[in-house]
């Protein structure tokens, strides 16, 4: 009678575990939209089974008492999460380089038809022009109005990318708040679920899911790689340092630039700040695939960011191609300031070096008593002193004005005047020499003001670049006739027609990796070419990652997402399940009704 009353708590655990089923099942379909929720499945087990006898002769006989939920599991797999985070990474890292090389061309409007390159056109047509007749004022102002223009163009097209690497600094900064953000969230929900799970009796499945969607996050905002510990507890490594430990999470600091207000990611903890020694979260040394560090997005934009404004100067003429390779020619902004303001640099110096043509000590007629001097006196240099009383080394390779050659405006005045001028220095500035001392012989020349790379306003760059005051305001001051000469033969076509020339000749490489020399055009159209090559590797790279990570994605979901069409048929298993388990119990209740009455 016992063990029939027994068989009622095996249809009791039967209803159980059917309505436990549906209710797991119910959450699933009330979650089947919710981004980074993961299925929960039931797994069923033996209840207890309890001994008929103490002993017995053959075996143990037991009778059961039903069946259990055994647990109620968090479906993942853990390789395709793994798989899933490397790749995503990989593919935001790509993103934000192709949106970068896509900004460029946005500012060059290659695409607009209000192309940089129309401004290059229009200054070679004035020169064109200017070439036919050096002397009519049509044609000077007209040079002179399309240089404007031109350096107006450029100027507008770098202090866009300027602009954009102070978006791509916020953007960082945002990147870099983000991940602080998830640390302390996933270090707190570290301790949840560790609270929830310490007596292996349930799964904190919520907890664990939210964690694993922070988890998704960071991985594409940087490279991380992290470990679940026996406890549920999960530590992160990001960039090859702990991020977050067992006990805590490391927030990372900003290195703030006074010069350009741009932000460098750093680890408190590991950096020296009274001795300011500070250590970098992002090494962007060698970023590439083949060293699989080319990860996250805030690497991306650090790199095309770069770490200040570039300009000619950062692509010396001396640069091996390793050099370019591993240094400026992996930033996308800072690489394009430089060509860009490399090929404004080569246009200004070359049209000022026509316009005021220039020699050598060594070479002028001027300075040849003065060279006989030194050579007598055994001397490699003279000084020379400024009306204003600053003094000057004068040798034999000391670039002078070379004044007989000389073309002039229509003041006839020397020193002629350069088209294009720097804020922080004149084209030349007279010298006077006296010597040998005693003898009474003086000279004076023309010193060329070389560009000083340690002062910027020195050199002929877009940011101290403007077309000379003078020539604006009276555009027949631009050189144009001979010092010497009749009314009718005074034009000096020699210099028009090396106006004209400049623009064809070869003589100009974009960088280090480009070995053959180009024109004024040909340096634009190599530009814009590389850039638009950049951009297409950036995408087709993206595109193949994107392919990669949505396979990986939908294999994911088959095992943690849910399907309406898979839980409606376990809704029909467990309806069909507490059925049979009610059955069951009506039939054993009919029996010990049956066995009761028959006892009567």
């Amino acid at each position: 009678m016992a063990n029939g009353f027994g068989s009622l708590y095996v249809g009791s655990s039967g209803l159980q575990t059917s309505q436990n089923g549906l209710n797991v099942l119910a959450n699933n379909l009330a979650n089947v939209n919710t981004d980074g929720y993961v299925r929960q499945q039931v797994l069923y087990a033996d209840r207890n089974y309890n001994p008929l006898h103490e002993y017995a002769s053959v075996g143990i006989q037991q009778y059961g008492l039903g069946v259990d939920i055994g647990d109620v599991i968090h479906a993942r797999d853990i390789f395709l999460d793994q798989s899933y985070r490397s790749q995503s990474g990989r593919k935001a890292f790509y993103d934000a380089s192709y949106d970068a090389t896509l900004e460029v061309q946005t500012f060059l409007q290659e695409m607009d038809g209000a192309d940089f390159k129309t401004a290059m056109a229009d200054l070679y047509e004035a020169f064109a022009e200017y070439a036919k007749d050096p002397a009519d004022s049509a044609n000077q102002n007209l040079v002179v109005q399309k240089s404007e223009l031109f350096l107006s163009r450029a100027q507008a097209v770098y202090d866009g990318l300027k602009e954009y690497q102070k978006t791509i600094n916020t953007k960082i900064k945002n990147d870099v708040d983000r991940i602080n953000e998830i640390g302390a969230a996933i270090k707190d929900l570290n301790t949840k679920i560790q609270r929830i799970e310490a007596a292996h009796v349930e799964t904190a499945s919520a907890l664990r899911d939210e964690r694993d969607k922070y988890l998704d996050e960071l991985a594409g905002l940087a490279n991380i790689t992290y470990t679940e510990q026996y406890n549920g507890i999960v530590t992160v490594k990001l960039e090859g340092q702990t991020f977050i430990s067992e006990s805590r999470a490391y927030e990372m600091g900003m290195l703030y630039d006074n010069a350009t207000g741009f932000q460098t990611p750093y680890w408190p903890h590991l950096s020296d700040m009274e001795k300011e020694e500070y250590y970098e979260v992002f090494n962007l040394d060698r970023v590439s695939a083949t060293f699989n560090n080319d990860r996250g997005e805030i690497k991306a934009l650090l790199l095309a960011r770069g770490d200040h404004y570039a300009d000619y100067l950062d692509i010396p003429d001396d640069m091996s191609s390793y050099e370019y390779e591993i240094g400026i020619g992996n930033s996308v902004m800072m690489n394009s300031q430089a060509e860009m303001d490399k090929l404004v640099h080569i246009i200004a110096t070359s049209i000022n070096d026509i316009f005021c043509k220039d020699t050598t000590v060594e070479n002028s007629e001027e300075a040849a008593d003065l060279m006989t001097d030194m050579a007598a006196a055994g001397v490699d240099y003279v000084t020379a002193k400024d009306v204003s009383g600053n003094e000057y080394r004068i040798t034999a390779d000391t670039r002078i004005l070379d004044e007989k050659n000389a073309s002039v405006g229509s003041d006839r005045e020397l020193p002629p005047r350069e088209l294009f001028t720097r804020t922080g220095a004149e084209r030349y500035t007279e010298v006077f020499v006296e010597y040998p001392e005693g003898s009474g012989k003086n000279y004076s020349f023309y010193v060329y003001n070389e560009e000083d790379s340690t002062d910027e306003s020195t050199c002929y760059t877009m940011h101290s670049l403007s077309v000379n005051h003078d020539l604006i305001e009276d555009q027949s001051l631009i050189p144009h006739r001979t010092q010497n000469g009749t009314l009718n033969d005074y034009i000096d076509y020699n210099l028009s027609a090396e106006l004209q020339a400049v623009w064809s000749d070869s003589l100009f490489t974009i960088n280090p990796n480009d070995g053959t020399p180009t024109t004024f055009q040909g340096f634009y159209t190599k530009f814009v070419g590389e850039l638009a090559t950049n951009s297409n590797i950036f995408w087709a790279t993206s595109e193949n990652m994107k392919s990669t990570v949505d396979s990986i994605d939908a294999n994911r979901q088959q095992v943690i997402g849910v399907s309406s069409d898979e839980e409606l048929t376990n809704m029909i298993k467990y309806q069909n399940a507490y059925n049979a388990s009610s059955r069951y119990i009506n039939v054993v209740n009919s029996m010990i009704d049956t066995l009761i009455n028959s006892m009567r």
